[in-house]
């Protein structure tokens, strides 16, 4: 199989696991979901499974956590300003929850994140261990 084949394989399989894995969360937390939020999700899995492939293992954990929070950060601000503001079909709405910016994002979120943001790395970096041969995780803890 030709290497971009491979890598096309890797990040559409990572994808729709977290996608998935996200929707199953929201439907817990809300008990609805809508489909764009399958899409950011995974988009955002892909994005966190990318930071050991630019930033070296050894970066601490809590870095790599707060870098992923700042990814579904930012991928949450795109995605809601794209589907909540411009299309209007009003997804989601941060208005009322302190210091959000536009409705789109807010800090009490951004902090839930950085938890949502750990697991994901972990995941991932087993998830490409287990089924694509990557090298075995291993952490920096400070």
């Amino acid at each position: 199989m030709n290497k971009f084949i491979k890598l096309l394989f890797k990040y559409f399989i990572l994808g729709n696991i977290g996608g998935f894995i996200y929707i199953i969360l929201e439907l817990l937390y809300r008990g609805y979901s809508h489909w764009t939020m399958y899409c950011v999700a995974s988009i955002s899995f892909i994005l966190i499974g990318l930071i050991n492939e630019f930033i070296p293992w050894n970066m601490t954990l809590l870095k790599q956590t707060l870098i992923g929070s700042f990814i579904i950060t930012c991928i949450e601000f795109i995605s809601g300003f794209i589907i909540n503001i411009i299309l209007k079909w009003n997804v989601w709405d941060y208005s009322n929850i302190p210091l959000n910016f536009m409705g789109q994002i807010c800090l009490p979120f951004s902090i839930l994140w950085i938890f949502i943001a750990l697991i994901a790395i972990i995941f991932d970096d087993y998830l490409r261990y287990w089924l694509f041969n990557e090298e075995k995780p291993h952490y920096k803890l400070n």
